[in-house]
């Protein structure tokens, strides 16, 4: 049998029979059951209680919790006759990860967007943008799929919280057609790499390449001043704006359900994390 290479962009053959493992596992709703029984339990629980729990024979539990741990799904912990069974920490972050590379949703390991278009020129926001920066804003808002936000904060506000030297501008034709700005997500000495991040697209200039640049010129320079971590929260119908941050490298760690209301109903986000490919020499 002969092999080919696979084309840019899709999933190895290594990594597609790792998911289908994955899935096959999966298959199967009694360990559907079984993993979320465990996933959601506070301390590992016995093969007894989860016995119990989901109402089935200890011969079945125990059968499809050997399948699990074989996965990797689950480890098991023998302590004296009883079998005590905890959730793979990494199957949290791992399966979300997989379902996005399957659905196309995340890029091999990119730097960020490369296809960027000459009409838009990125530059270090200025004093005189800010009207135009809240606009943006405003226009964002007005979507019900871009913030928690209701009303447009003040321009004290957002020059109190954005980091100085991580306010970007686009410009297409003389006029701001975006913003992106990063946000220190702590005071504390430790976390002085960590920064969340915004990016915003104005009505007119959207489907235009304005957010791939404004990204890419977000993601390189927090490389290149040392940020270590980007982190941002998107509501899962903004697809766009979850595809545009995997292809500049962030990975989905999770989704927050019901993390705050938002026009009188709860609202989900999806928590996304890019970390830097080289870790800066750590402090004396």
């Amino acid at each position: 049998m002969t092999t080919t290479a696979p084309q840019p962009g899709l999933i190895a053959p290594q990594d597609a029979s790792t998911y289908a493992e994955w899935f096959a596992c999966l298959a199967e709703p009694t360990r559907v059951r079984l993993l979320h029984a465990v996933a959601v339990a506070s301390k590992p629980v016995t093969v007894g209680e989860l016995t119990e729990q989901l109402g089935i024979s200890q011969s079945t539990c125990s059968h499809h919790v050997r399948k699990l741990a074989e996965v990797g799904f689950v480890s098991l912990r023998k302590q004296g006759t009883t079998t005590l069974v905890s959730v793979n920490p990494s199957c949290c972050t791992g399966l979300p990860h997989a379902a996005d590379v399957v659905m196309g949703m995340l890029a091999p390991a990119p730097c960020c967007p490369t296809d960027i278009p000459n009409d838009v020129a990125i530059r270090e926001l200025r004093p005189e943008d800010w009207t135009a920066v809240r606009r943006v804003y405003a226009e964002g808002i007005a979507t019900g799929d871009a913030t928690f936000e209701t009303e447009t904060p003040d321009r004290a506000t957002l020059e109190a919280k954005w980091l100085p030297d991580h306010r970007w501008v686009a410009e297409v034709d003389g006029q701001v057609a975006g913003w992106a700005a990063s946000t220190a997500v702590s005071a504390r000495d430790c976390y002085a790499g960590v920064a969340e991040t915004s990016v915003y697209v104005g009505d007119e200039f959207r489907g235009r390449g304005v957010g791939k640049a404004l990204l890419r010129k977000q993601v390189t320079a927090a490389d290149a001043s040392g940020l270590w971590t980007l982190q941002t929260s998107i509501f899962p119908e903004n697809r766009a704006s979850l595809a545009l941050h995997h292809s500049a490298g962030y990975r989905t760690l999770g989704v927050r359900d019901r993390i705050a209301q938002h026009y009188g109903r709860w609202r989900d986000t999806v928590f996304l994390e890019r970390r830097r490919q080289v870790d800066p020499t750590p402090l004396a």
